[in-house]
């Protein structure tokens, strides 16, 4: 027994290869060949770059959201609501508008693309409303704590339903089909 006790046992290291997987296969896929750069030279997988591109551009969309929800919650007395929902569109517009160009740019674009974008987008507007409205009235947090909370929850769901069906790298069955 002691001769199998010193024989050393391998290691299987799986981030490597997990990496590695997401690496060819995001290549397969017709990848932005810029994120597959960076996600090599950092060693990270290249779902992880997108999600850092993803949140840079996501500040951009905070920044304007939260101005227009300040500047019509305080400095026109607009109902936090409504508020929220003009904020919200219009850093969606502009997430809409980064997000094709430069995080998902290696992406299938068709003509649903923005359809599919105004969906998530809605979806994430009634997380985001929903949630404030919770945070607010049964939590009993500061309007602007309680979208700062949303946000958070909203970001992480739309980035993943974003990248699965509206920037997808396959095309739909139906445009495979025409």
């Amino acid at each position: 027994m002691m001769i199998l006790d010193e024989i050393p046992k391998p290691t299987l290291n799986l981030s490597f290869i997990l990496v590695e997987m997401d690496f060819r296969a995001d290549e397969q896929q017709g990848q932005d060949a810029e994120v597959v750069a960076v996600a090599r030279r950092l060693h990270l997988p290249v779902v992880l770059v997108q999600f850092i591109k993803f949140g840079i551009v996501g500040v951009s969309n905070t920044l304007l959201t939260f101005i227009v929800y300040t500047l019509l919650l305080k400095v026109f007395g607009v109902w936090y609501i409504a508020a929220s929902a003009i904020g919200f569109t219009v850093g969606a517009v502009n997430g809409f508008l980064l997000n094709r160009r430069w995080t998902f740019a290696g992406h299938v674009g068709d003509a649903l693309t923005p359809v599919r974008w105004a969906i998530v987008q809605g979806g994430g507007l009634g997380i985001n409303l929903l949630l404030l409205y919770v945070f607010v009235h049964d939590a009993r947090l500061d309007k602007l704590l309680a979208q700062a909370c949303a946000t958070v929850v909203v970001t992480i769901t739309t980035f993943l339903i974003n990248r699965a069906w509206t920037f997808r790298h396959e095309p739909g069955l139906a445009s495979e089909t025409r």
